[in-house]
């Protein structure tokens, strides 16, 4: 598979488009959530896996976003995510609560191919007065117990971040498998990479276990250190430093707009598309 440019993948995620995102514990790509930034999209949809952080946070602040499907949005130890609350205190902003059991369970039912899977630890909560599409049952074998039936969710676009992907267009992705789900339940999977390697991971023992099929992956492109601030495996660290500056800058839109020209807009990052 042939790299594509960072700008050419952002341009090819339409505006209104349902995008799923890992958590940043895991690995997001910022590096696309930025050049989606520059590409000024509009309306997307952005599904958190199964929480949400630093590049949901950006897209809202850049106006990128009219709704989050997650259980979470947070910049961690940095606290809140400012523009997450900002919008939400708006009005802006569409939000579906729901819980990280069942963000995976929707993205699992799609990923099996079924229409829906079964969830405990609903029922009693305010959580199901705020989710119409959410649908309590008894039990069809005849035990009087009730449960709660998600429907399968099937984002449009699934976004991350890899080590490296191989010239047959594999992805290795190591212990992080909430990305194989995405990419499994989503009808397209962008990746950006540090590098791309010569050979075939699903041949390899080793990185086999890691790998996500080329036949899930719809684009890559490279993007060195494209996840940061967050930690890439053993790459790289988490830069605690960048989200605690982000979050003091971002507390304002006047705030926040002056961090997008630094670190969004800058020459450098323009350049490198």
């Amino acid at each position: 598979m042939t790299p594509m440019s960072l700008a050419a993948m952002a341009a090819s995620i339409p505006d209104g488009a349902m995008v799923a995102l890992p958590p940043d514990n895991s690995i997001p790509s910022v590096a696309l959530a930025k050049a989606l930034i520059r590409r000024r999209a509009r309306g997307l949809r952005l599904v958190g896996v199964p929480i949400s952080g630093f590049a949901t946070d950006i897209l809202i602040g850049a106006g990128c976003v009219a709704e989050v499907n997650t259980s979470a949005v947070t910049l961690g130890e940095a606290g809140f995510a400012p523009r997450f609350s900002a919008a939400l205190k708006a009005g802006t902003l569409v939000v579906r609560d729901a819980t990280c059991p069942a963000m995976h369970t929707m993205l699992q039912a799609a990923e099996k191919g079924v229409p829906f899977m079964p969830l405990r630890g609903l029922i009693g909560s305010d959580i199901l007065a705020n989710r119409p599409d959410w649908m309590v049952i008894e039990s069809p074998f005849g035990t009087g117990e009730k449960i709660t039936l998600l429907p399968a969710l099937h984002p449009d676009v699934a976004v991350f971040h890899a080590v490296m992907a191989d010239s047959a267009g594999n992805v290795w992705v190591g212990r992080r498998r909430e990305c194989a789900t995405i990419a499994h339940a989503s009808q397209r999977s962008l990746v950006t990479v540090e590098r791309v390697v010569e050979g075939n991971f699903l041949e390899d023992e080793r990185l086999c276990p890691g790998a996500i099929n080329a036949t899930y992956i719809s684009g890559i492109a490279i993007a060195e250190r494209g996840a940061q601030p967050s930690a890439l495996l053993d790459e790289y660290g988490f830069d605690t430093d960048y989200v605690m500056a982000y979050a003091r800058a971002a507390k304002t839109e006047a705030g926040f707009a002056e961090w997008c020209a630094e670190h969004v807009f800058d020459n450098q990052a323009v350049a490198a598309e």
